[in-house]
């Protein structure tokens, strides 16, 4: 079995920190941001102007996964790349994780949807994560940014009268757009068959953003494989969750989303610069809350939690 330490500080290539090492310049949005915005509906198809430039479909984007349960970790057995973080015991390689029906997005976060929350709120963030292309995933925020966003996309759409009749339903029920929990991604990315890829066990670069240069458009690479009609679930950026890195058993702790001091949150699904190993659906990658690299990004989920 491979081993990949992740309780190092900066050698281990999935841990990425500290917020000694990051730069966290911030500024606000100017008027070039305002008129960039408003030339989108030219260059982003598929997506709606008047909602936050979500994706153009019956939910805006967002993907029912089925409640039920399934394997989470991995098994050397079947996967000869596992590492030791992904085993779920010292007894058992995986172990069964049931999880309620939630909701997921179709595509990572896109720079034109963050813009668009940026520009309503005046929120500072850092520079980078405006100045990647409209329709590629938005890179460079930290996971309070992150968080920040799903809040208040959250309150836009409780807000907004034209919100799917089904969304809006679930809302008033109390459940609530946030970051998806690692087994929450981890099952939208491989379903119920144990899959070792997003797209089946055997390796395919032409399914996949990886060992490449930058990223490109979300949903830009046809995946007929892939679960739930999902894209860039491997490759293309990190996304974040709002899980706590822990080892396993995994525990979903809605409370701990705090920006504890030793804390690093979970991301999964590697990026344009990483390897085949490292685009497996259940790789287990931890950042530091307060880092932004071009290579992080986030999908939004929706799902009963529990008020923070």
């Amino acid at each position: 079995m491979l081993t990949w330490d992740t309780t190092v500080t900066i050698s281990a290539r999935l841990v990425i920190g500290f917020v000694g090492l990051v730069l966290v310049g911030c500024h606000s949005r100017d008027d070039s941001q305002v008129e960039l915005l408003r030339e989108l509906p030219d260059s982003l198809s598929g997506f709606r102007q008047d909602a936050w430039f979500l994706p153009d479909d019956s939910l805006l984007g967002f993907v029912e996964i089925p409640s039920g349960p399934f394997l989470m970790g991995s098994a050397p057995s079947i996967d000869g790349q596992a590492f030791d973080n992904e085993r779920w015991s010292a007894e058992r390689a995986q172990g069964t994780v049931d999880l309620e029906t939630y909701f997921i997005g179709r595509f990572e976060v896109t720079t034109a949807q963050f813009l668009a929350y940026v520009i309503e709120t005046e929120s500072l963030v850092n520079d980078a994560a405006l100045n990647t292309t409209l329709d590629h995933p938005v890179s460079s925020v930290s996971w309070p940014d992150a968080l920040a966003y799903c809040r208040w996309l959250d309150q836009a759409l409780r807000n907004w009268t034209e919100t799917p009749a089904t969304l809006r339903r679930y809302l008033e029920r109390g459940w609530r757009v946030t970051l998806p929990s690692e087994a929450e991604w981890e099952k939208a990315a491989r379903g119920t068959d144990g899959r070792i890829y997003s797209w089946g066990n055997e390796l395919n670069n032409n399914v996949a953003n990886f060992n490449t240069e930058g990223t490109r458009p979300v949903g830009a690479i046809d995946c007929p494989t892939c679960l739930f009609g999902l894209h860039d679930m491997s490759g293309n950026v990190w996304e974040l969750t709002r899980s706590q890195y822990r080892a396993y058993p995994f525990v979903d702790d809605h409370s701990a989303v705090d920006l504890q001091t030793d804390a690093l949150f979970v991301m999964r699904g590697g990026s344009f610069t990483d390897q085949a190993n490292t685009i497996r659906s259940s790789v287990r990658g931890g950042t530091d809350p307060g880092v932004r690299r071009p290579i992080i990004g986030f999908r939004i989920s929706l799902n009963p939690l529990t008020p923070d």
